[in-house]
């Protein structure tokens, strides 16, 4: 007996508002079209025509563009605002003088702002959150792959909360749960780990170089030796993955490093010397050694 579409099962996938058509609303978008996580795509952006990407290509496509917020997207389930930081606070107040169907969850995408940027939505009655990847996403295409398995931070409550998790779990991902107040400083750690690592290398490199190695070489040899200890941090923790001289409280090593630096990058080598040398003071490293080397840290001139 065949079933009466009266009693076929309701489509529950999420029918997602994406103002934004950059290369974390692209991506994000074709991550939860790949795990089937939604029915439809509504992309809002600057163009007047849909970008290039596979969304917009597909024979029977889910995705949908349109330049600007009109129309409104009356069946959506839920909005995420995807645009650069600068231009959420002026799409949020473009949004608010809009008649928005009032059950919209609406979260944005930002790692630095906090709710406060959605308080005219809040106001108006709407569930608000924010759900940041921490992933690098430089791609709109290949940021998808990026975007499974991935971490987010998530700060909200109610509906939108809901949602940002039903989003998450749809990448195969996990949830961070930031405290209010404290998106700042998460964002901070982001950068730290991903932006500034990035700039260690690029200081790494120039240093190679200052030593007759060239960057075609010294590139690759440093990656590989940045990717292990960022696996040995995964594994053991900053403390345990922690290696070098400051570990072995090697006073000399350290005098001849600091012997033939100077300038920034001498003062940025002894800025981390001093945070290593208390995951060494963790690791029980003898203490005389120690004291020397926070001697020789503490000097930046």
């Amino acid at each position: 007996m065949t079933a009466s579409s009266s009693d076929a099962s309701p489509d529950t996938r999420d029918r997602l508002w994406i103002v934004g058509a950059g290369r974390l609303g692209l991506a994000l978008g074709l991550r939860l079209r790949r795990a089937g996580a939604v029915s439809a795509l509504t992309y809002s952006g600057r163009r007047e025509t849909a970008p290039e990407h596979p969304l917009f290509r597909e024979a029977n496509p889910i995705a949908h563009y349109q330049r600007g917020l009109d129309p409104i997207p009356s069946d959506a389930t839920g909005m995420v605002i995807a645009v650069p930081d600068d231009a959420i606070e002026r799409v949020v107040g473009e949004l608010a003088d809009l008649h928005l169907p009032q059950a919209l969850p609406i979260l944005h995408a930002s790692g630095s702002l906090s709710l406060d940027v959605l308080a005219p939505l809040a106001g108006r009655g709407h569930s608000v959150a924010g759900m940041h990847a921490l992933a690098a996403i430089a791609d709109p295409v290949e940021g998808a792959d990026r975007l499974r398995g991935a971490t987010f931070g998530v700060e909200g409550d109610g509906a939108a909360r809901t949602l940002a998790e039903r989003l998450v779990a749809a990448c195969g991902g996990h949830v961070l749960a930031i405290r209010p107040g404290g998106k700042a400083l998460y964002h901070a750690a982001a950068v730290f780990a991903s932006n500034y690592a990035v700039a260690l290398l690029s200081v790494a490199e120039r240093l190679m170089a200052e030593a007759g190695i060239p960057a075609e070489d010294a590139q690759p040899a440093l990656a590989a030796l940045a990717a292990g200890a960022v696996e040995n941090v995964a594994a053991r923790g900053p403390a345990g993955a922690l290696t070098g001289p400051v570990l072995r409280g090697d006073v000399a090593t350290v005098e001849r490093h600091l012997s033939r630096l100077s300038g920034a990058g001498r003062d940025l080598y002894c800025l981390l010397g001093l945070e290593a040398l208390k995951l060494a003071e963790a690791r029980g490293t003898d203490p005389a050694a120690l004291a020397r080397l926070r001697g020789l840290l503490g000097d930046t001139r």
